[in-house]
């Protein structure tokens, strides 16, 4: 598959559902609850239905594991599917001051590993987006950037963490790996700030689901990144539920190097 095409006709898509999002936001989002107790909004909905027109129009034979489309989360993964995330960190969204720390997200997984990923961050201006051996950039409003992870800097590692979900088993883990410097910030922007080299290392141990962190993780992997298991194995997708275990999303900073 040509992934820059892909990224390309997608484009368009992300960018329209991102401004239907702060149209939404703009007017005071009212909130709803789901069976599972997480909130949505009307801007889940209308972004998701975009971003979906356009994947079964670009692509109409590859799967689609989209949030908001319960049914969706019944498929079997295959060897190709997408997964979809129309509006990560909605509970940022919905906050008066929420930084702009909501996302939308697009991330295709190949035998079971993030091979293309595109995040949006409408609210302030930055889209991020990679794919396996293309590496990764940022549109900051027109310019883009290639962007990297960087070397571990002689101040130390910096880790990023949720801003509404740091658990003890994340604080535990930060403080066994003598990691003394965090930054806070919602949805898949954690990935990004890995990815761009603003960030060292995401652990994550707190319930996520694959369409939480496939695109954001396919750019930290485009930009010379990985994402392990807490055990050090290679992070999989198209597992049961398609909900995630804890994992460790790394820039350079290697596990040896905190062990």
């Amino acid at each position: 598959m040509d992934y820059a095409s892909l990224i390309a006709a997608l484009t368009p898509a992300v960018d329209a559902a991102g401004s239907v999002i702060l149209d939404i936001k703009a007017k005071g989002p009212a909130s709803m609850t789901k069976s599972d107790g997480s909130p949505v909004t009307v801007a889940d909905q209308k972004a998701e239905k975009i971003l979906l027109a356009a994947l079964a129009d670009i692509c109409p034979d590859i799967p689609v594991v989209s949030e908001e489309n319960t049914d969706s989360h019944h498929l079997s993964a295959g060897q190709r599917f997408f997964l979809v995330d129309p509006l990560d960190g909605t509970k940022e969204f919905i906050k008066a001051d929420d930084n702009g720390a909501f996302t939308v997200n697009i991330g295709l997984i190949e035998n079971g590993l993030p091979v293309m990923g595109m995040v949006y961050a409408p609210a302030r201006n930055a889209f991020y987006w990679g794919y396996q051996g293309g590496g990764a950039c940022c549109r900051e409003t027109t310019r883009i950037t290639p962007i990297t992870v960087r070397n571990l800097p002689d101040s130390g590692a910096v880790a990023v963490a949720s801003a509404s979900h740091l658990d003890a088993a994340t604080t535990n883990w930060l403080a066994d790996h003598h990691i003394h410097q965090t930054t806070s910030v919602g949805s898949s922007l954690k990935f990004a700030l890995v990815a761009s080299g603003q960030a060292d290392v995401y652990p994550r141990f707190g319930p996520t689901m694959e369409w939480d962190t496939a695109a954001g993780d396919a750019i930290l992997r485009a930009g010379g990144g990985m994402v392990l298991h807490p055990d050090g194995e290679i992070y999989r997708y198209g597992k049961p539920g398609y909900r995630n275990t804890p994992f460790i999303a790394y820039g350079q900073l290697t596990p040896s190097a905190i062990a």
